[in-house]
Protein backbone atom coordinates (compact mmCIF):
# COMPACT_ATOMS: atom_id res chain seq x y z
CA UNK A 1 0.00 0.00 0.00
CA UNK A 2 1.16 3.38 -0.81
CA UNK A 3 0.68 6.26 0.98
CA UNK A 4 0.20 9.48 -0.13
CA UNK A 5 1.52 12.30 1.25
CA UNK A 6 -0.68 15.65 0.52
CA UNK A 7 0.65 19.35 1.30
CA UNK A 8 -1.56 21.84 3.16
CA UNK A 9 -1.40 23.57 -0.36
CA UNK A 10 -2.66 19.93 -1.74
CA UNK A 11 -5.68 19.47 0.79
CA UNK A 12 -6.66 23.35 0.33
CA UNK A 13 -7.34 22.87 -3.16
CA UNK A 14 -9.25 19.73 -2.13
CA UNK A 15 -11.34 21.13 -0.17
CA UNK A 16 -12.32 23.89 -2.44
CA UNK A 17 -13.04 21.31 -5.24
CA UNK A 18 -15.27 19.32 -3.24
CA UNK A 19 -17.36 22.29 -2.00
CA UNK A 20 -17.69 23.69 -5.51
CA UNK A 21 -19.28 19.92 -6.29
CA UNK A 22 -21.07 20.45 -2.79
CA UNK A 23 -22.82 23.17 -4.12
CA UNK A 24 -23.38 22.10 -7.23
CA UNK A 25 -25.39 19.12 -5.73
CA UNK A 26 -27.51 21.73 -3.79
CA UNK A 27 -28.18 24.07 -6.78
CA UNK A 28 -29.04 21.15 -8.67
CA UNK A 29 -31.73 19.83 -5.59
CA UNK A 30 -32.84 23.84 -5.18
CA UNK A 31 -33.53 23.61 -9.10
CA UNK A 32 -35.44 20.32 -9.04
CA UNK A 33 -37.24 21.07 -5.75
CA UNK A 34 -38.67 24.11 -7.81
CA UNK A 35 -39.84 22.16 -10.79
CA UNK A 36 -41.75 20.35 -8.47
CA UNK A 37 -43.21 22.90 -6.98
CA UNK A 38 -43.96 24.31 -10.55
CA UNK A 39 -45.33 21.11 -12.09
CA UNK A 40 -47.33 20.65 -8.98
CA UNK A 41 -48.30 24.29 -9.79
CA UNK A 42 -49.45 23.00 -13.24
CA UNK A 43 -51.89 20.56 -12.01
CA UNK A 44 -53.19 23.04 -9.86
CA UNK A 45 -53.99 25.78 -12.05
CA UNK A 46 -55.28 22.37 -14.75
CA UNK A 47 -57.69 21.24 -12.36
CA UNK A 48 -58.90 24.92 -11.32
CA UNK A 49 -59.17 25.98 -14.96
CA UNK A 50 -61.35 23.39 -15.52
CA UNK A 51 -64.29 25.14 -13.72
CA UNK A 52 -66.63 27.98 -14.73
CA UNK A 53 -64.71 30.48 -12.92
CA UNK A 54 -63.24 32.68 -15.87
CA UNK A 55 -60.36 34.11 -13.86
CA UNK A 56 -59.45 30.61 -13.15
CA UNK A 57 -58.22 30.04 -16.89
CA UNK A 58 -56.51 33.21 -17.34
CA UNK A 59 -53.19 33.15 -18.18
CA UNK A 60 -52.13 35.02 -15.98
CA UNK A 61 -53.66 33.17 -13.23
CA UNK A 62 -51.67 29.89 -14.61
CA UNK A 63 -48.59 31.35 -14.89
CA UNK A 64 -48.89 33.01 -11.38
CA UNK A 65 -49.66 29.53 -9.63
CA UNK A 66 -47.11 28.10 -11.48
CA UNK A 67 -44.10 30.57 -10.36
CA UNK A 68 -45.73 30.50 -6.90
CA UNK A 69 -45.15 26.89 -6.65
CA UNK A 70 -41.24 26.95 -7.83
CA UNK A 71 -40.60 29.92 -5.63
CA UNK A 72 -42.06 28.47 -2.11
CA UNK A 73 -40.48 24.72 -2.83
CA UNK A 74 -37.40 26.42 -3.90
CA UNK A 75 -36.98 28.72 -0.62
CA UNK A 76 -39.17 26.99 1.70
CA UNK A 77 -38.60 22.80 1.75
CA UNK A 78 -35.08 23.27 3.01
CA UNK A 79 -34.53 25.27 5.62
CA UNK A 80 -31.93 26.25 7.86
CA UNK A 81 -31.76 24.58 11.45
CA UNK A 82 -31.73 26.77 14.13
CA UNK A 83 -28.77 26.00 17.31
CA UNK A 84 -31.14 22.99 19.49
CA UNK A 85 -32.13 25.08 22.14
CA UNK A 86 -33.21 23.51 25.56
CA UNK A 87 -36.07 25.58 26.17
CA UNK A 88 -38.52 23.30 24.64
CA UNK A 89 -40.29 25.74 22.18
CA UNK A 90 -41.19 24.69 18.91
CA UNK A 91 -39.72 26.16 15.94
CA UNK A 92 -42.48 28.54 13.93
CA UNK A 93 -40.28 28.24 10.97
CA UNK A 94 -39.77 24.28 10.71
CA UNK A 95 -44.03 24.04 11.61
CA UNK A 96 -44.92 26.57 8.87
CA UNK A 97 -42.51 24.84 6.24
CA UNK A 98 -44.51 21.38 7.16
CA UNK A 99 -47.55 23.04 7.33
CA UNK A 100 -47.31 24.54 3.73
CA UNK A 101 -45.63 21.72 2.46
CA UNK A 102 -48.18 19.17 3.11
CA UNK A 103 -50.90 21.80 1.73
CA UNK A 104 -49.42 22.59 -1.41
CA UNK A 105 -49.37 18.70 -1.50
CA UNK A 106 -52.31 18.25 -0.48
CA UNK A 107 -53.97 20.58 -3.24
CA UNK A 108 -51.60 19.05 -6.18
CA UNK A 109 -52.93 15.85 -5.28
CA UNK A 110 -56.32 16.50 -5.59
CA UNK A 111 -55.45 18.27 -8.77
CA UNK A 112 -54.24 15.24 -10.13
CA UNK A 113 -57.13 12.87 -9.20
CA UNK A 114 -59.39 15.33 -10.61
CA UNK A 115 -57.99 15.63 -14.10
CA UNK A 116 -56.89 12.20 -14.17
CA UNK A 117 -60.38 10.62 -12.99
CA UNK A 118 -62.16 14.09 -15.16
CA UNK A 119 -63.75 15.26 -12.15
CA UNK A 120 -64.73 18.97 -11.75
CA UNK A 121 -64.79 20.07 -7.94
CA UNK A 122 -67.64 21.95 -6.71
CA UNK A 123 -67.15 25.53 -6.84
CA UNK A 124 -66.59 26.12 -3.28
CA UNK A 125 -64.06 23.36 -3.14
CA UNK A 126 -62.49 25.25 -6.40
CA UNK A 127 -61.80 27.95 -3.79
CA UNK A 128 -60.70 25.56 -0.97
CA UNK A 129 -58.09 23.49 -3.13
CA UNK A 130 -56.88 26.83 -4.51
CA UNK A 131 -56.35 28.55 -0.90
CA UNK A 132 -54.52 24.83 -0.37
CA UNK A 133 -52.28 25.55 -3.07
CA UNK A 134 -51.85 29.43 -2.30
CA UNK A 135 -51.67 29.56 1.47
CA UNK A 136 -49.29 26.68 1.49
CA UNK A 137 -46.87 28.38 -1.03
CA UNK A 138 -47.10 31.27 0.62
CA UNK A 139 -46.24 30.06 4.31
CA UNK A 140 -43.30 28.03 2.00
CA UNK A 141 -41.81 30.94 1.03
CA UNK A 142 -42.27 32.64 4.26
CA UNK A 143 -40.47 30.51 6.20
CA UNK A 144 -37.62 29.99 3.74
CA UNK A 145 -37.16 33.53 3.41
CA UNK A 146 -37.26 33.96 7.43
CA UNK A 147 -35.12 31.04 8.24
CA UNK A 148 -32.75 32.17 5.69
CA UNK A 149 -32.80 35.30 7.50
CA UNK A 150 -32.55 34.26 10.81
CA UNK A 151 -29.23 32.36 9.53
CA UNK A 152 -27.40 35.42 8.00
CA UNK A 153 -28.35 37.12 11.53
CA UNK A 154 -26.47 34.91 13.42
CA UNK A 155 -23.64 34.31 10.93
CA UNK A 156 -22.74 38.19 10.43
CA UNK A 157 -21.79 38.66 14.28
CA UNK A 158 -19.40 35.16 13.68
CA UNK A 159 -17.89 36.77 10.77
CA UNK A 160 -17.82 40.40 12.22
CA UNK A 161 -14.91 38.92 15.21
CA UNK A 162 -12.37 38.84 12.65
CA UNK A 163 -9.64 35.98 11.88
CA UNK A 164 -9.17 33.33 14.57
CA UNK A 165 -6.96 34.18 17.49
CA UNK A 166 -6.52 30.33 18.47
CA UNK A 167 -4.23 27.93 15.90
CA UNK A 168 -5.67 24.91 17.46
CA UNK A 169 -9.07 26.58 15.97
CA UNK A 170 -7.69 27.25 12.51
CA UNK A 171 -7.21 23.44 11.05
Amino acid sequence: MQMRIVSSKGRAVIARELMMVSRAAHVLQRTGLAMAGAMAGTFVAAQLAKGHIAFFGTLAFIVTTIVIGAVGFYLGIDIPRPALRATGRIDAVELMSAGGIFLAALAALVSVYGIVFDEIPPRAWEFVIGSWWFGGDVMLATAGLVGRQRLTQKVAPISAAGPIRDQRLRR
